[in-house]
Formats: C-alpha cells, sequence, structure tokens
C-alpha cells in the first residue's frame, strides 16, 4: 500500500508540475510581459501568446545558475580550460582562420589570442554552444529567478527583438543556461550590440560563422575599453598582511602602483607608479597566487564578471600563442 500511494503521488505531481510549467499564460507576470511588448515594440499579442503557451520553466536552468564554475577556487578552476586539447584546438583555430584574425587584431586592436581564448573558454571553439532552450532559460530567470529577474527580463526583451530582426523562430534557438547564444555565446543584448557582419556576406551570424564570430568578440572589448597593446595581468609579490587592506570582489583597477607599493605589493617587472591595477588573490591548494589586473584584465571581465574567468582567459591566451609561435617556426 505504501509503494502504491508514493507511486501515485510521483505521478500527481508529475503532472501537477507540468500543468504548471505548460501555464505560463497564466501567469499575471507573463501577460503583464506580453503587453509591455506589444504596447513598446508592437508585437503581436496573438504571436507572443502562441510563443509562451510553449514556454516551459525549468528547474535545471535555476540550480545550474545557483552554481557557476567560478565559484570553485582558482586551483579547481584553471584545469578546467587550461588543457593541453583546448591549447592544441585553439592553435589549430588560429590557423584556420589567420587572415579573419589578423584583420581584427588591426580593426579592433584585441590580441589574435584574446578573441582565440574567450571562443575557446565559451565554447571550445564552436564545437559546444549550449543544449538549453532559450527561450525557456531566459523566461525562467526572467520570471522564476527573482536576485537577477531584471537583468533576465531585459534579455527575455531583447532576444524577442533579435529574433524578429533576423527572421528566426524563438522556440528553436538554443544556448547556454544563462540565454547565451552562438560560437561567442553573446546574451540578446550583446548580440544586437556588438555583433558585426565581419565577412561582408549581408548577414550576421554568430551561431555557424567563426568569421563573424571573430569580429564580433573584437568589437565586443573594443567598445568596452580595450586598450590595444595595453597590459592584462602581470604577476605579483606581497609582504605580511597588509595588502589584505585593498583585497575586494571588484576588477575595475582603482590603486596606483605606487599606492600599491605602499601595501607591500611589488612586481618583478618594472611598471610606472602610475600605472592603475586591481590586486588579485587567486586560491591554490596550498597557498594563494598574486596578480596584478590592470584595465584590460578587467574589459575581459566584461564577458563574465569574474577574475576567475578573466585568468583563465588571459592564461589560455598566452598558451595558444606561445604554441602557434613554436609551430610556426
Amino acid at each position: 500500500m505504501k509503494y502504491l500511494l508514493v507511486a501515485l503521488l510521483s505521478v500527481y505531481c508529475f503532472f501537477n508540475m507540468s500543468a504548471t510549467r505548460a501555464s505560463a499564460l497564466e501567469r499575471d507576470d507573463v501577460r503583464t510581459f506580453i503587453d509591455a511588448m506589444s504596447n513598446k515594440h508592437g508585437f503581436s499579442a496573438a504571436e507572443l501568446n502562441t510563443v509562451f503557451q510553449n514556454v516551459v520553466f525549468s528547474d535545471t536552468v535555476i540550480q545550474a545558475i545557483s552554481r557557476p564554475a567560478e565559484t570553485l577556487p582558482w586551483y579547481k578552476y584553471r584545469p578546467l580550460f587550461l588543457e593541453s586539447a583546448r591549447i592544441r584546438l585553439g592553435v589549430e583555430f588560429w590557423r584556420k582562420h589567420r587572415a579573419a584574425l589578423a584583420q581584427a587584431e588591426e580593426q579592433f586592436g584585441v590580441p589574435a589570442e584574446i578573441m582565440i581564448a574567450i571562443i575557446g573558454v565559451e565554447t571550445r571553439y564552436g564545437n559546444i554552444k549550449g543544449k538549453y532552450a532559450v527561450i525557456n532559460a531566459l523566461s525562467t530567470l526572467a520570471f522564476d529567478y527573482p536576485k537577477r529577474s531584471a537583468f533576465f527580463l531585459a534579455e527575455l526583451e531583447q532576444y524577442l527583438l533579435l529574433t524578429r530582426e533576423q527572421g528566426l523562430d524563438p522556440l528553436t534557438l538554443k544556448g547556454s543556461y544563462a540565454g547565451a547564444m552562438g560560437i561567442p555565446q553573446f546574451v540578446s543584448s550583446s548580440y544586437r550590440s556588438f555583433a558585426v557582419d565581419f565577412d561582408d556576406d549581408g548577414l550576421i551570424d554568430i551561431w555557424e560563422n567563426p568569421i563573424d564570430a571573430i569580429g564580433s568578440v573584437g568589437n565586443y572589448f573594443k567598445q568596452h575599453g580595450w586598450q590595444k597593446g595595453g597590459m592584462i595581468a602581470e604577476p605579483a609579490m606581497v609582504k605580511g598582511d597588509k595588502y589584505k587592506e585593498i583585497v575586494s570582489n571588484e576588477l575595475k583597477p582603482v590603486h596606483s602602483v605606487n599606492e600599491l607599493n605602499q601595501y607591500d605589493v611589488t612586481t618583478k617587472t618594472h611598471l610606472l607608479p602610475t600605472t592603475m591595477a586591481r590586486l588579485l588573490v587567486l586560491e591554490n591548494s596550498n597557498n594563494n597566487e598574486f596578480w596584478l589586473g590592470f584595465e584590460n584584465f578587467y574589459v575581459i571581465s566584461r564577458y563574465n564578471h569574474s577574475a576567475l574567468y578573466s585568468m583563465a582567459v588571459f592564461q589560455l591566451a598566452r598558451e595558444i600563442k606561445s604554441r602557434y609561435r613554436k609551430n610556426s617556426h
């Protein structure tokens, strides 16, 4: 009898959950959003009703965004991206798209290896672009993730505008659990603002076209303030505990080298006293690793607001460049 009750309860929960998830149009917040899209952007309410009656809210999306890899310590995070296969594939990507990367480097001032590393970290050079229906991911986060609902509600708005502009079916596109899309994993607002038709074929396609993806990453960084020829990061040395007074989770450079020296933070590389930087403390298994992050390090973090992410991109780029140069001679 006990097992029968458990089985019946499981069936009830399944169908109840399915019914709840299938009833997006019955939610006041969804209806309000549909009305706003109709009034603000001229969407047909009937078309949006058709879209949202097919939306499935996903517990998996909530679980995924609640435990990002960036919560790991550096010594566990680094091996996820600084692996020999990803470095090798990065070198191959550079060889294959040498001309486009050179053009992007010239036009946007961003080193080829940085653009490659971003694409390598995000999608393994376009090989893993995400398995989640973007409309489901964005709807779930917009309506069922209060912590960042404002951001994802805006991205859902941008997504519907994007799919209308590009003549795409909003129900069929796949991406990450956070709704990032294509080879460089742009969120909808970034796609509309920074993606470019880099091969001049009349289409802005970051889904399947690596040339447009390369140009789009370069443009993204340029528009976010990349300093051509500027430093990204340098190893640092600290003495004592005074440095702890200036450690934070922020990445924007706010301390001059001269000020950092007063907190017993130094580098082997000679830096101008007025150079602005941010002290980074990365956790290893038995000690801490210290770095200075400069403006370009901060620009990388505009892609993903994490010191671990920016450092992984920086170090992967460095390894790819070293291997590429070695194999080119």
